[in-house]
């Protein structure tokens, strides 16, 4: 019994020391949705490349990318990646995939926002009615995109915040859990919310405005500046996702009929 273990861990050994990874910084959202959990296992059996997930806020995903501790970036906040690509730390970028924010709220929606298409409007009435809100706090797509609606709406919650407004530095799954808990509202991409099972009271609010519209895009990250980076095998992952077998399967993913992302790799040249 020992020689055959032996006999098979020697031969197991060449294998072993050829199998194929590559590292890839993502976002929580894309995680937390479980859309890796549907595509990356199709990538593997086309090309024999296992894909170790890194999920963080996008900010963060870009540091790591940065810093050359991953092959590849997947996230989901393009003014930031246009500064990673235009301060040469990958490229080009791609686009992949898409969907929406939407804002979450309590069911009794004490802000009256409830079929509201004018998300500026909405934030302006949580704001006035002090409605708890929870915010990421944790420089992720999400989180620069509740900024940039603040903006628009005229208001600054971070410096003139009160009880009301709470940044909590965590990712889309326990943010929504925090707002489930505390009767809150939050800004949350859609996929995440739809594979969210700790709804409680909690429903969709807002939905259908246009700047909720939440594109994902893709990049390598410099070999040059980066040597040890596996670029090959990531630029297989791009080339892969952008295809059609990779956009089929980013459609393909579906919770209870209903699909959380759309794939738009051929709607936009790359940004290099």
């Amino acid at each position: 019994m020992l020689r055959r273990l032996l006999l098979a861990l020697v031969l197991a050994g060449p294998a072993l020391a050829q199998e194929r990874s590559i590292t890839m910084a993502s976002t929580t959202s894309t995680e937390q949705s479980g859309l890796f959990g549907h595509i990356l296992p199709a990538f593997r059996a086309a090309t024999g490349i296992s894909v170790r997930v890194v999920a963080l806020g996008t900010g963060q995903a870009l540091d790591v990318g940065r810093r050359g501790d991953a092959d590849v970036v997947f996230v989901h906040d393009r003014p930031a990646e246009e500064r990673f690509v235009a301060e040469g730390f990958g490229g080009p970028r791609r686009h992949v995939m898409f969907n929406d924010f939407v804002v979450i709220g309590p069911e009794e929606d004490p802000a009256r926002v409830l079929g509201l298409r004018d998300t500026a409007e909405a934030l302006r009435r949580i704001a006035a009615s002090r409605g708890p809100f929870i915010s990421r706090g944790d420089r992720s797509g999400t989180h620069a995109a509740e900024l940039r609606l603040w903006q628009q709406a005229g208001l600054d919650p971070v410096s003139g915040r009160g009880a009301w407004y709470r940044e909590i530095g965590q990712g889309m799954g326990p943010a929504l859990n925090t707002a489930a808990a505390q009767g809150a509202y939050i800004l949350s991409d859609r996929g995440t919310w739809l594979a969210f099972r700790n709804r409680g009271g909690m429903r969709i609010v807002v939905e259908g405005d246009t700047r909720l519209f939440n594109q994902y895009g893709v990049m390598l990250v410099n070999p040059a500046r980066h040597p040890h980076v596996k670029s090959a095998d990531a630029q297989r992952f791009i080339d892969w996702i952008v295809s059609a077998p990779g956009q089929e399967a980013i459609a393909g993913y579906r919770i209870n009929g209903e699909q959380l992302f759309f794939p738009n790799a051929a709607q936009a040249e790359p940004i290099s």
